[in-house]
């Protein structure tokens, strides 16, 4: 039995399968972790959700930015932006199956036996595992709830834009999941800068690092497998951290971690794909 991790697929569903071909996965035997954006700016995000649905219990997936906003298009709280391609999945007749489906995915999910993280963004430098997941679970809570419409309602903004303890309400579900679908540069205390989509070494700003970069980091020890930044081109300066995004959907990599041994497989993604 083997376990795979993989990037963002955006709705790249040959991509995905050419990859599980390569490694000969075995859904019976096998199983797959997806660190988030499986829909949302490629060619098939309806199709790749009733695969990756219809796989069941091998496949294991947090949510990314893109899930988000899918649920907050299909909720009525977002206007569908002039890249997506969200169509198919909007119209289709099996759509509240899958809205329920994602709905019941992770923010941040954990295996303690194979000893790795999996999150699409990352983890703020201030916070231990252990926070972490407390916190994920108060939003993965109000998600799978009746708040749910207020929640996506609310979910919006830049506000506020480092954690306290003390927020409440929508503010500290606000900043939770941008902690988890958005962060990319942050200061050690937890600090976001939403802009710079960059590599790193191109934040302007004085004490914005990568949040994986910073010596302090409450989880340096920790092994965690994460997506959402393709201008890593999957390169991420921390031993720990291992990046997935490797920009399938602008016509780069698909990727794919085996957990179990640290292997990497890739499949290009063509013109055809995205």
């Amino acid at each position: 039995m083997s376990t795979y991790a993989v990037g963002d697929i955006q709705g790249c569903l040959e991509p995905l399968q050419r990859l599980l071909d390569q490694v000969a996965f075995d859904p019976t035997y096998d199983r797959l972790w997806v660190a988030g954006d499986m829909v949302n700016r490629g060619p098939r995000s309806l199709a790749t959700l009733r695969f990756l649905h219809g796989l069941g219990d091998c496949v294991t997936a947090v949510l990314g930015n893109h899930d988000l906003h899918f649920l907050a298009v299909a909720y009525g709280h977002k206007k569908k932006g002039s890249f997506d391609t969200l169509d198919a999945l909007l119209q289709a007749p099996d759509r509240d199956e899958l809205i329920h489906w994602l709905r019941h995915r992770h923010l941040l999910y954990t295996d303690a036996q194979l000893d790795y993280t999996m999150v699409h963004a990352g983890i703020p430098p201030i916070w231990t595992l252990g926070q972490a997941q407390a916190l994920a679970r108060e939003v993965e809570a109000v998600l799978q709830s009746d708040y749910i419409d207020a929640f996506l309602a609310n979910m919006y903004g830049n506000k506020p834009n480092r954690w306290r303890n003390r927020l409440l309400g929508y503010e500290r579900l606000r900043v939770i999941t941008n902690y988890f679908t958005r962060m990319r540069f942050c200061t050690v205390e937890g600090e976001l800068e939403f802009d710079n989509k960059a590599a790193p070494g191109r934040s302007h700003q004085r004490g914005f690092l990568p949040w994986f970069a910073h010596t302090d980091h409450q989880c340096r020890r920790e092994r965690i497998v994460f997506g959402h930044w393709a201008a890593l081109e999957g390169r991420a300066d921390a031993r720990n951290v291992t990046a997935l995004d490797t920009g399938c959907v602008w016509g780069g990599c698909l990727t794919a971690l085996r957990l179990e041994d640290g292997q990497l497989f890739r499949t290009q993604c063509s013109d055809e794909d995205v």
